[in-house]
């Protein structure tokens, strides 16, 4: 096959790639938007999953977490307080000033998008986890501006440590964000910490997500035993989780996950 056949279907593939993503995104972005208001004091985790689970069918979209290998309990990680990530939904009552993350993915027209934001239920909670929320989403946005054809996935992790560490806060390592496209996770990895000029050089149409997680105490944790899923701080401090995936451009990047 020559060249030039080589050529135009790898860039056939790419276009069908971000087609597929830029509207997987989409719906993500909305499920996720409209979450926002859905959650109030009161309601349920497992509630909240059978709500999500309707919105992204309703929407046009699979729910991402059906194909895993190991079967996730649920449609979204819903993780409260103490718990930092893959939070498996239960029958537990939010309740006001709760710190709630939402980790959603969806699958679309054969490709995945991923995304994740941390709230605070009621709006009334903790000044100093109000103040992580802010930082951790400062930090996730730190790394998004990094990203551009030739940028080093050392320059995002950089970025993003800077600002977590300037807001004091515990820089979880053992959990990274990553490629993704066809898989939900692929190659590259991409850690909230590093060095600039190091690492994987970003090429347009790589397809990443950024996904800071921090902490108010020592960034260690462990997945506890009755989920299987859940993952908790060993401290028992407040944890915190926010994503996007971007999609990566000559001269910049675009945030395939926002509303």
């Amino acid at each position: 096959m020559n060249k030039k056949i080589v050529q135009q279907r790898e860039t056939e593939d790419l276009m069908k790639k971000v087609a597929a993503m830029r509207a997987g995104g989409k719906i993500l972005g909305g499920v996720l938007k409209d979450l926002k208001d859905y959650v109030k004091p009161g309601i349920t985790g497992k509630k909240i999953d059978n709500w999500v689970r309707a919105e992204i069918e309703k929407r046009g979209a699979k729910v991402a977490y059906d194909y895993l290998e190991e079967t996730f309990p649920g449609a979204i990680c819903i993780s409260v307080n103490d718990a930092l990530v893959h939070g498996a939904p239960t029958d537990e009552v939010l309740e006001e000033g709760d710190k709630v993350s939402f980790d959603l993915d969806v699958l679309y027209d054969g490709y995945y998008t991923d995304a994740a934001f941390t709230m605070v239920v009621g709006g009334k909670g903790s000044p100093a986890v109000k103040k992580m929320i802010r930082t951790t989403e400062e930090a996730m946005w730190a790394g998004i501006e990094e990203v551009r054809a030739g940028a080093r996935i050392g320059d995002i992790g950089y970025a993003v440590e800077k600002v977590l560490v300037k807001g004091k806060l515990g820089v979880i390592e053992n959990y990274v964000g990553h490629g993704i496209g066809r898989e939900m996770h692929m190659k590259p990895d991409i850690p909230n910490y590093g060095r600039r000029g190091h690492g994987y050089i970003l090429k347009v149409g790589d397809t990443i997500c950024i996904e800071p997680m921090s902490c108010l105490g020592k960034p260690a944790n462990y997945v506890d035993r009755e989920s299987n899923w859940t993952v908790r701080m060993k401290d028992g401090s407040i944890g915190c989780h926010c994503e996007h995936t971007v999609l990566v451009l000559e001269n910049g990047y675009e945030v395939l996950t926002q509303a």
